[in-house]
């Protein structure tokens, strides 16, 4: 009986490190998938969605509300700099970097809870916004703008001009990812500068 009980607190004396071990791991496995999850979704950059990300949220989306007949419609904003490759060239793509940082930061800002950001390409930004209307749109936009406007750019002590266009594509069902995408990117390029009248030029999506 008392060999049992030795037997009994030595394989418990054992096996409560070797338990504690294995919780370890798992918890340090689990940190590691949810970073690599994280990476892999995200623009290392400016710590928004990817291309990839974004444009599978936005199908997400359209498909979950279309399976429950409800309204697939919303808005996605394209944000496009102009003086990207000007300030690489002359100051180097750190600088670059930086203000791709700065931009997401005000870009994240002057979204509504629930809108995606995202990095669309080297020099553009993305934005979705979900169920919005034309207007709701236009008040991101302006805010969009007037915050760059305000900001303070600069490389070291030198100022930074920034030039960016806006363009938005709205749609009121199911559509196709790349449509919208092209069509916002066409606004930002074609009507899209700080010389427009309109805050957000916007071009509607036909009904699918």
């Amino acid at each position: 009986m008392v060999g049992f009980a030795g037997a009994t607190a030595i394989s418990a004396f054992v096996a409560f490190p070797l338990l504690l071990i294995l919780r370890i791991k798992v918890r340090e496995l689990k940190k590691f998938q949810e970073t690599a999850t994280y990476a892999a979704r995200h623009d290392t950059v400016t710590k928004t969605l990817n291309g990839t990300a974004f444009a599978a949220a936005v199908e997400h989306y359209m498909d979950r509300r279309k399976r429950i007949a409800t309204d697939a419609g919303g808005v996605m904003i394209a944000v496009v700099i102009d003086t990207l490759d000007t300030i690489s060239r002359r100051y180097g793509p750190q600088w670059a970097d930086t203000v791709m940082q700065s931009l997401a930061s005000i870009i994240q800002s002057s979204v509504r809870s629930g809108d995606l950001v995202a990095r669309l390409a080297t020099n553009e930004l993305g934005v979705f916004l979900p169920g919005a209307s034309v207007e709701n749109a236009q008040d991101v936009g302006m805010r969009i703008r007037r915050r760059v406007a305000e900001a303070a750019f600069t490389a070291g002590d030198a100022p930074l001009s920034i030039g960016i266009r806006l363009g938005g594509a709205v749609f009121d069902g199911p559509a196709d990812f790349n449509h919208i995408r092209q069509l916002a990117d066409e606004m930002a390029l074609e009507r899209g500068g700080v010389e427009t009248d309109e805050a957000l030029p916007i071009s509607r999506l036909p009904a699918a």
